[in-house]
């Protein structure tokens, strides 16, 4: 494990949503399943460009892909531990967004874990990337470090 002095905090993240952990997401060793994680990144960042982008999932001619994604674990997590996700955006370009998220156990000062995930936009019906609609690019531009 990471000395506990390279474990992110609180203050590097701009915004937060609770996320629930579920006997589901426990594995065999009795924590949290490493893959887990990314759906917890994918959940709180789509999460984000829904409540405060207005992304219609459904209908919206723009999607975002994901097209790069890392993990860093620091301590272990599991059900049923109630948990938080920070997200900011750590680069914000003309196509695509990088967000830097984390996993703290609900209350917790330090990260359980880090890291980093990236979006492309693309245009739903020709599958090609495109630019970072106008207003997902003004919510994410309120999460840049």
């Amino acid at each position: 494990m990471p000395e506990q002095s390279n474990r992110p905090t609180r203050d590097a993240y701009a915004w937060f949503c609770d996320m629930p952990t579920r006997w589901m997401d426990n594995d065999v060793y009795g924590h949290v399943n490493n893959v887990t994680y990314y759906s917890y990144f994918d959940t709180a960042a789509n999460r984000y460009l829904i409540e405060a982008g207005g992304l219609d999932i459904h209908t919206d001619p723009v999607v975002g892909f994901v097209v790069s994604s890392n993990c860093r674990y620091h301590e272990p997590i599991a059900f049923p531990d109630p948990l938080e996700v920070g997200l900011r955006v750590d680069r914000l370009g003309n196509r695509s967004v990088t967000y830097g998220l984390a996993i703290f156990v609900a209350g917790a000062e330090t990260a359980s874990a880090d890291g980093e995930f990236v979006h492309v936009f693309v245009d739903r019906a020709s599958g090609r990337s495109t630019a970072v609609p106008d207003k997902l690019a003004r919510a994410l531009g309120k999460l840049c470090c």
